[in-house]
């Protein structure tokens, strides 16, 4: 076994490979850009290396700074987590030059597995189904469209080297073709060197299953039952799940089995996902193709150990060790059920804009989780894990993905993990920047996902309009009215009680009349009772003014809630919303019909900046016409590219910015008149 070993990655992967590294009895080696100095993995590494500044292209993506840090600390192997150089034969076998252990696949594996088009056409003749397509390099955009046009609307085009949602862009007519064919190869080149390009058709109704493979260097392939990923937003999985609600026993039999010969015929071995499509139009449910196969680990890979109880990390390490699986295909079992949520830094409540900043406060529902080797450890603290790689106060920098935490949870049901979620999605504090807590919670909430009819349209078929935080049913409006006139009569108790304000005491409101999202409740608070609308309320809560969550107990049932005062209330976030509460004395409240409705300016005429980022192009000069609707500018942020659209026709008066310029939030881009 290994005595030491090189992490060549950064965040939640290189802490989560440290904390197995480290139950295992082996030193481990983290390198940082200088984005990562204070990072928590260069804390909990027993060495560190610096290898660069902020931008990955100058750091974790120079494989010669990864061999040198080997060399100066003496490290044995290198774990490469995901992303970055993980699926690159170039690293695999400059490693193996300099005798140093690559912990993945053998490179003739990565090479024919890592490579979309290839592998493609190696799937094809292995007999293994796969979607239909163009298999073969592009050359432009008219040869991008012809192709499109022959295999027939919708396609996707595909980045050949991509992966994690970047350099995919889905095309329903001509003209997406043409706006998003030089963008897929932009964001190719940008995030993974290579600028190819491949089209394929888009299967309608799909959902997206990975079958998790294992391997070792003795010929032993097995699968670890299947993932379902099917709930993803511009193609990168925000939920992910296993086992899946739609696979039956014969289906994971067929699948597994299937993805199993198909490694065997690259000799591979370590971790690895097939990931494959089914279509939800097939009443059968058996119809599956092949897309890729990452030769690495996934992001998704907890609620696999959650439910098998193999710590994937572990058995990596000790099959580039050279040793032999010790479980057989028969020895793999599901054991309850697990949801992972992805927390990114981006805003739901707009458009689920990238949000960089700094996290003011960071507090997770329980810390990291405890890996003891148990069968049950990887399921964390009483079902619930976070892998995360952040801390208060710290950067989430522009440079890297956006992602911020993963939670993980565990039960016996389905049901159970579910609303395991939803409590600890409650329970987690992020501040200083946007986060996508309140739509992940929605989505656990929602019935069509309770029901376990996904697709990867999930998202944009039920929340076409973008999300506005989950609807709140008339029983959690009333707790909330309950709560809201308890706070406010805490509140103004506080108040009376400071010292030189009045010369006798002063009692404070007990009728208070409470809106929520502008509906009226009339609340009585008593001195052992609460009464809503008529109704009494059984509510047990402690507050004291200053607080910024409360676990009341309202009608038997427990609830979190994040709260922040505002001028006339409160801002209550809880169960996939954010709720403004007004709270006024019941005999003032008939006077606030009378105040004036502040109304917002109109900035239509402006194209703002939405996010921090790089302007790729400005496609308008001054004195051009534009149309409403019609392409202004392409806004790079974390990777992605972001086309800005006119809001309303006009004349372009004025331009305050050029391609090339970095820009901060809400900058002004251009001015119409």
């Amino acid at each position: 076994m290994f005595k030491k070993i090189l992490i060549a990655n950064r965040g939640e992967i290189a802490c989560r490979v440290i904390k197995t590294a480290r139950r295992m009895g082996i030193q481990t080696v983290a390198v940082y850009s200088d984005a990562d100095a204070m990072a928590p993995f260069v804390q909990m590494a027993d060495e560190a290396v610096h290898i660069g500044p902020p931008p990955a292209s100058e750091s974790y993506l120079i494989a010669d700074k990864i061999i040198a840090a080997c060399k100066q600390t003496g490290a044995e192997a290198v774990h490469p987590g995901y992303g970055f150089l993980s699926e690159r034969t170039s690293f695999a076998e400059a490693l193996a030059a300099e005798g140093i252990e690559f912990i993945g696949p053998p490179v003739n594996a990565i090479a024919a597995m890592g490579d979309k088009i290839e592998s493609k056409k190696l799937a094809k003749e292995a007999g293994v189904n796969v979607v239909p397509g163009y298999v073969g390099e592009i050359e432009d955009t008219e040869h991008a469209v012809r192709i499109s046009n022959e295999i027939g609307y919708p396609v996707m085009m595909k980045a050949s080297a991509g992966g994690g949602g970047k350099g995919m862009r889905l095309a329903y007519s001509e003209q997406d073709v043409r706006e998003g064919f030089e963008a897929t190869k932009r964001e190719g080149l940008n995030s993974f060197g290579d600028d190819r390009v491949f089209i394929e058709k888009f299967i309608l109704n799909p959902r997206h299953i990975e079958i998790q493979i294992l391997g070792d260097k003795h010929g032993n392939i097995l699968y670890l039952n299947e993932r379902e990923c099917s709930i993803q937003r511009r193609h990168q999985k925000v939920v992910e799940e296993a086992p899946s609600p739609f696979v039956t026993p014969k289906m994971r039999k067929a699948m597994g089995e299937q993805c199993v010969a198909l490694s065997k015929a690259v000799g591979y071995y370590s971790a690895g996902t097939v990931e494959l499509i089914v279509s939800g139009a097939d009443p059968t449910g058996e119809s599956f193709y092949f897309l890729e196969m990452n030769t690495r680990l996934q992001v998704e890979h907890p609620v696999t150990e959650a439910i098998t109880g193999v710590d994937l990390v572990e058995q990596m390490i000790r099959v580039a060790a050279g040793q032999k699986l010790e479980m057989t295909q028969n020895d793999v079992k599901i054991d309850g059920w697990a949801i992972e949520n992805r927390v990114y830094a981006e805003d739901p409540y707009r458009g689920f804009l990238p949000s960089t900043g700094r996290l003011v406060r960071y507090n997770p529902p329980v810390e990291g989780w405890t890996d003891d080797g148990a069968e049950n450890g990887r399921r964390g603290v009483d079902g619930i894990r976070v892998d995360d790689g952040v801390y208060e106060g710290g950067q989430v920098s522009m440079f890297y993905d956006p992602m911020i935490a993963k939670l993980v949870t565990w039960g016996e049901t389905r049901d159970e993990a579910a609303d395991k979620q939803i409590a600890a999605l409650d329970a987690f504090e992020i501040e200083g920047l946007g986060h996508n807590i309140d739509f992940v919670s929605a989505i656990m909430q929602h019935p069509r996902f309770r029901s376990g009819e996904l697709t990867t349209g999930f998202i944009a078929e039920e929340y076409p309009e973008g999300f506005h935080g989950a609807p709140a049913s008339d029983d959690l409006k009333v707790k909330l009215a309950a709560i809201g006139a308890f706070v406010a009569t805490a509140r103004s108790d506080r108040s009376r009680r400071v010292d030189g304000q009045l010369a006798t005491p002063l009692d404070p409101p007990s009728e208070w009349t409470v809106t929520i999202d502008k509906e009226a409740f009339e609340v009585v608070i008593g001195e052992e009772t609460v009464v809503v609308n008529g109704a009494e309320v059984e509510l047990a809560l402690e507050y004291t003014p200053g607080d910024r969550f409360i676990d009341a107990e309202v009608d038997g049932e427990d609830i979190t809630i994040k709260i922040e005062p505002t001028r006339l209330g409160f801002k209550m976030t809880t169960r996939g919303a954010i709720h403004q509460i007004g709270c006024l004395p019941t005999r003032v409240a008939s006077l606030s019909q009378h105040m004036i409705e502040k109304i917002p300016p109109d900035l239509s005429k402006y194209l703002i900046c939405p996010m921090p980022g790089l302007l790729v192009s400005l496609n308008v000069a001054e004195g051009d016409k534009v149309e409403s609707g019609q392409p202004l500018a392409v806004i790079e942020a974390m990777k992605m590219e972001n086309i800005l659209r006119a809001e309303k026709s006009g004349v372009v008066k004025s331009v305050n910015a050029k391609a090339g310029d970095s820009l901060a939030v809400d900058a002004v881009i251009l001015e119409l008149e």
